[in-house]
């Protein structure tokens, strides 16, 4: 398996482009299976998640194309036809948002057999809100074998949702599915997240009928068909969120393109109370840090506009140099400290409690192998190792590669010592 090695001491200065959010593709790529036209989507991200969801596509029958396009990369996707509404396990547990295939195949086939989820491991993320949903709209749902069997003979219908907490998975599965549902169907207490935006403004421009995007309440209203297009994937909020942290840990001023600075608010406001300089720019931001340490803050990871828990391993790896101490409070996954051992083997004073971290700053942290837990861990790792003395071998960087691309190219254009170290393949995720 390949590793990534940092030399910290290195202060960053340069651009770092934004791509694609990976947790916005992979939903827009299953949105193809909804019609028989083809799907192009532009400011497409090239990682391991979006190559995994492509072969099962493809094992459903869609062709993919892959190329270069004016608008940057870009995947074609053309299912005339399902020829098979089975997701077998060797696929769907490579990447857990594979399963949101589901949806489609039973508003486009009427049946489905679609192995259940593996992904990283933060938690039991149950399915339960997104088979709900289904049989909400009509789906008959069964559950043996370590698969979900779904059929809608008579097709899906409308129906009022009302989710018992905010989900981004299962909001976006069952717009999946309502989009061609007989009649109207109310999502309440709905994510907000702008991945939840841009999957609607695809399936809008494929022909489908939704309002109150932006809000809790999503109302749509099923059509019989839906067409193809184009339409070009929003910047990553993740990706943008991390290379600030990284050019706040590093020190020196990175600018980043290709983005807004309201997806990560949040995190900014942060990073500004702790003594980094933020500057919004037309299509993005300017990160800057001085000589000297930052101050500790307190954060707390909630939905959209809250501070994202995808970003929350990142925060940590900032905060375990600053003045003080922070406390860190999860409340959407369980068990996603785990980088926090990680961290500690690079000199990092770190105690968890539950569903709380307090992290005391030290001077500085030194350089170690340590070993990526799940893909947001994997990159507070990366960022950790920036600052720290010597060298940081981070180990089992698949994970990174799920959801990061071109790191090492990104950061080292900024004058950041950091090299991949190539080993043996896997096709884990």
């Amino acid at each position: 398996m390949d590793k990534i090695a940092i030399i910290g001491g290195e202060r960053l200065f340069g651009e770092i482009p934004i791509s694609g959010a990976k947790n916005s593709a992979i939903k827009l790529m299953a949105a193809s299976l909804l019609t028989d036209q083809p799907l192009r989507l532009t400011n497409m991200p090239r990682l391991a998640d979006t190559r995994f969801l492509g072969r099962l596509l493809q094992r459903l029958g869609a062709e993919l194309i892959e190329r270069d396009g004016p608008d940057g990369s870009e995947t074609v996707l053309h299912t005339p036809e399902i020829l098979g509404a089975i997701a077998p396990y060797d696929l769907v547990r490579q990447m857990r948002a594979s399963f949101n295939v589901l949806g489609p195949l039973i508003a486009r086939t009427g049946h489905a057999k679609v192995s259940l989820p593996g992904g990283c491991t933060i938690g039991a993320r149950p399915v339960d809100l997104h088979l709900k949903a289904l049989e909400a709209l009509g789906a008959q749902i069964d559950l043996h074998e370590g698969y979900v069997f779904a059929q809608a003979p008579r097709g899906l219908r409308g129906a009022e949702i009302t989710f018992p907490f905010v989900s981004v998975g299962a909001t976006e599965h069952a717009m999946l599915a309502a989009v061609l549902a007989e009649g109207v169907t109310v999502l309440y207490n709905a994510a907000c997240e702008p991945e939840i935006g841009d999957l609607a403004d695809c399936l809008t421009m494929m022909g489908a009928k939704i309002e109150g995007k932006g809000t809790s309440t999503l109302v749509i209203t099923g059509v019989t068909r839906l067409g193809g297009g184009t339409h070009s994937v929003i910047a990553d909020r993740i990706e943008t969120g991390t290379y600030a942290v990284a050019a706040a840990m590093a020190g020196g001023e990175v600018r980043l393109t290709k983005t807004q600075s309201g997806f990560i608010q949040s995190l900014l406001d942060l990073m500004v109370k702790a003594g980094v300089g933020v500057e919004p720019t037309p299509d993005g931001m300017i990160i800057r840090r001085g000589e000297g340490r930052l101050e500790a803050v307190d954060v707390h990871t909630d939905p959209f506009p809250g501070f994202a828990t995808d970003l929350q391993a990142q925060f940590m790896a900032l905060m375990t140099t600053a003045r003080g101490e922070s406390v860190i409070r999860e409340t959407i996954f369980e068990n996603r400290f785990m980088h926090a051992p990680e961290l500690a083997r690079l000199g990092a004073e770190i105690s968890v409690h539950g569903g709380e971290a307090r992290v005391t700053g030290v001077d500085r942290l030194n350089g170690a192998e340590v070993m990526a837990t799940d893909l947001r861990a994997s990159v507070s790792l990366v960022i950790a190792g920036l600052a720290a003395k010597g060298e940081t071998v981070v180990n089992r960087v698949y994970h990174l590669d799920r959801g990061f691309e071109r790191l090492e190219e990104k950061l080292g254009a900024c004058g950041a010592q950091v090299r991949r170290i190539k080993g043996a393949a896997s096709d884990e995720g």
